[in-house]
């Protein structure tokens, strides 16, 4: 589903963001990226979006060769890519029906598609009750599900969560971490950057250590070990 060959990132200031990287992530799978500040996730992430270009080395999501992509192409492209915040970016004029029914909106899904997929996946994420609320009315935990909702709610190939659990206290943590299992039981191959080392050791899952640019540890059912 994701791979990294041999991709390098050198910014226009001589700093080395990525050094040499090779990544194999199969379909289904469910990875921790994780590694201190500065260690290279979000370089790793800006390139799965096309925001970043490599300055060597080739990377490919599903069948797509990155490297092809002209620029038109590049809005298709990541609406295979399901994406999830620490910071959520819900619209706030937008109230949590419409904010997932944007996405949908987005990718020009029909007002009958967007009428049956909606209420279904706010059901999923146990949000059916709420769904003319505004985001300010919701609690942080509830602004998340949202996030989670409109992410996947094009069935995305592949579901990018940056520090999902970042802004919440550690029991709504682990009701997102609970959806984010479910969504990756259900076909969706997630990758999730984040510095919570309860949680990565509690779900036991493949994790991929990042240190200075360079692959530091790839496990599959792996630990958090003093990467901070």
């Amino acid at each position: 589903m994701i791979r990294f060959k041999n991709v390098s990132k050198i910014y226009d200031n001589n700093v080395k963001a990525l050094s040499d990287v090779n990544v194999d992530i199969e379909n289904g799978e469910f990875v921790f990226l994780v590694g201190p500040s500065g260690a290279g996730k979000s370089t790793f992430i800006k390139m799965l979006l096309k925001e970043v270009e490599p300055t060597t080395g080739k990377i490919q999501v599903d069948d797509t060769e990155l490297g092809n992509l002209s620029r038109k192409e590049v809005p298709y492209f990541r609406r295979k890519i399901g994406m999830v915040f620490q910071d959520f970016r819900l619209i706030p004029n937008l109230n949590v029906y419409e904010n997932v029914a944007f996405a949908m909106k987005v990718v020009e899904a029909s007002p009958r598609e967007i009428r049956r997929r909606v209420p279904m996946v706010l059901s999923l994420v146990g949000l059916s009750h709420k769904y003319k609320m505004f985001p300010n009315e919701l609690s942080g935990g509830e602004q998340q599900r949202v996030s989670l909702a409109r992410a996947i709610v094009n069935n995305p190939n592949v579901l990018i969560a940056d520090e999902p659990t970042g802004n919440l206290d550690p029991e709504t943590a682990k009701e997102i971490m609970s959806l984010l299992d479910d969504v990756n039981k259900s076909g969706t191959t997630v990758l999730m950057a984040t510095h919570a080392k309860d949680i990565v050791d509690t779900m036991k899952k493949r994790v991929i250590a990042m240190e200075a640019g360079e692959i530091a540890r790839d496990e599959k059912r792996g630990m958090y070990q003093n990467e901070d």
